[in-house]
């Protein structure tokens, strides 16, 4: 052991240039000549393995790719880095056999351009997009900015997303133009102050060193009362949507209060509700009532029978389907004859026309399709209910205050202009069009708002106070639990109380003496035609 081992390996010489090793290329392992003996006292480099000799014709592993590709001079270039592609990688075991082993180096080539300009990085647009967005930083940040930076950043955003140019607001301005309601209301909201307004007039070096926004604004404050002129504009382009909503919330209300009214069948639901409330208070200081409170509707699902299920609600729309049903089935037998005839109370009139035999299940199906459809015939009941009656009010109310201010403009500001524009005459024609319009709005008003107390009134009687549109909300809740009430009776077996037809039942003659009547006199009337 007579050479000296040093401490610590030093890094291997350098070989000339002459020496160097080329790159195998892509389409296979060349034979290479041997590299020269390691220096003395280097370290000894490792034993390829015998598959993997250089120059060995064995296939069973393919060559692996090369990391770098040679340039038309002859000189190294790297290769464009792809996307990358996340798999699991699974090392190839030369002791078993696999698929991998059946690939072969060079049987299959893709195209190396298609794949970089799919999948491949593009440092040259990200850098030429960083260097435009430096620049562009740059230059912001160089620019005069007079409105609060958000203010600022905001309107800038505003403008380009409606992509309008300021010289079709200045024109809009002058001639009296609809604009866009959006860009409007962006202008308004974020109108300059005070202080902002004057260092824009007082600013008169280069427009172009001022940010969008202040550019923008700027334009527009060499027009007089430019923001006015945006009030008025804005004001008469929303006025005839906002006044249809007006009529159409009214016309709701009136068809409503007509409905409640009218409804056949809503007021025998009051009766049967009325007769059972009473028999159920009888002796008591709640017995003998004449009318009720609506609220009271929505207190039957509370009521539960001896089952524990059976509401009182249940047992009063058993009773009106047989009543509904008999109804129905006797205004069909009359109807016959007259084809023209409509049966509002029946969805099918073939299939009421075919009912001829007293059954009480017939009954009930035809009577529980007549409550059933109840929600239907007060539709405008539920729409009525979403309204809020002060909202509309504060709306109109609203409405009269922004024709007011538009009058005053009118006859102040714009009567002291002297301009040659189309912006006085289109808001003066406007004025006086609008002044007859809100006017007849706030007349209707104040007459539906009558109508609705008044009908009020008429279910509970006078009040006293003004309970606006509570009536509908409370007939609108009620008709959601009368449409599962009939729904659990259509899936519950029905459930039929046999009596002799010369005698009635007690409770049920009690409760209902008028149908009571009309059973007997359908009686009669079978016997008669018998």
């Amino acid at each position: 052991m007579a050479s000296h081992v040093p401490s610590a390996s030093p890094s291997p010489p350098q070989l000339p240039p002459s020496e160097n090793v080329p790159e195998p290329p892509n389409v296979g392992p060349p034979a290479l000549k041997p590299g020269p003996p390691p220096p003395k006292g280097g370290p000894i480099p490792p034993k390829l393995p015998r598959q993997a000799q250089i120059g060995s014709n064995s296939s069973s592993i393919p060559y692996p790719p090369p990391t770098r590709s040679s340039d038309a001079s002859g000189g190294i270039s790297a290769k464009t880095k792809l996307k990358p592609f996340f798999w699991d990688k699974v090392a190839a075991n030369p002791d078993q056999s696999m698929v991998w082993h059946q690939i072969k180096s060079g049987s299959f080539q893709f195209n190396e351009e298609m794949i970089e300009t799919l999948f491949g990085y593009n440092a040259a647009d990200k850098h030429r997009n960083d260097a435009m967005k430096d620049f562009a930083n740059d230059l912001s940040s160089r620019r005069i900015q007079i409105l609060d930076s958000k203010k600022s950043q905001n309107l800038a955003i505003s403008i380009k997303a409606q992509n309008v140019k300021v010289e079709e607001v200045c024109d809009a301005l002058m001639e009296g133009n609809e604009l866009p309601v959006e860009l409007l209301q962006v202008l308004l909201r974020m109108a300059p102050t005070a202080d902002e307004e004057l260092k824009l007039r007082l600013f008169n070096d280069q427009t172009a060193m001022l940010g969008t926004a202040e550019q923008f604004l700027k334009s527009l404050l060499n027009i007089p009362f430019a923001f006015k002129r945006m009030e008025a504009l804005l004001f008469m382009t929303t006025l005839r949507e906002e006044s249809t909503f007006v009529k159409e919330s009214l016309t709701i209300l009136e068809a409503t209060c007509k409905e409640l009214r009218n409804s056949r069948l809503f007021l025998k639901l009051l009766e049967a509700v009325l007769k059972t409330g009473n028999r159920m208070n009888d002796g008591t200081y709640r017995g003998g009532a004449q009318a009720f409170k609506l609220d009271t509707l929505l207190k039957l699902s509370d009521v539960k029978g001896a089952d524990g299920k059976t509401t009182l609600l249940h047992f009063v729309v058993q009773e009106i389907i047989r009543s509904e049903g008999r109804r129905a089935v006797h205004v069909a037998v009359e109807n016959r004859s007259n084809p023209n005839v409509s049966i509002p109370s029946l969805s099918s009139q073939r299939f009421a026309e075919g009912v001829t035999k007293e059954s009480e299940d017939q009954y009930c199906t035809i009577g529980l399709r007549v409550v059933s459809g109840l929600s239907s015939e007060l539709e405008n009941v539920k729409r009525a209910a979403g309204l809020d009656a002060d909202a509309l009010a504060s709306y109109l109310s609203s409405l009269h205050q922004r024709l007011e201010k538009s009058r005053g403009f009118l006859n102040t500001d714009m009567r002291n202009l002297e301009e040659e524009s189309n912006f006085h005459d289109s808001l003066k024609a406007f004025v006086v069009h609008a002044d007859a319009d809100i006017a007849f709005l706030l007349m209707e008003e104040k007459r539906i708002k009558l109508l609705v107390k008044n009908t009020t009134d008429y279910f509970h009687g006078s009040a006293g106070r003004d309970e606006g549109l509570r009536l509908f909300v409370i007939v609108r809740d009620f008709l959601g639990m009368l449409q599962k009430a009939c729904k659990d009776v259509r899936e519950a077996p029905m459930q039929v109380i046999k009596t002799p037809r010369n005698k009635g039942n007690t409770t049920r003659q009690m409760l209902f003496p008028s149908i009571r009547d009309r059973r007997v006199n359908d009686s009669s009337s079978d016997e008669e035609r018998s």
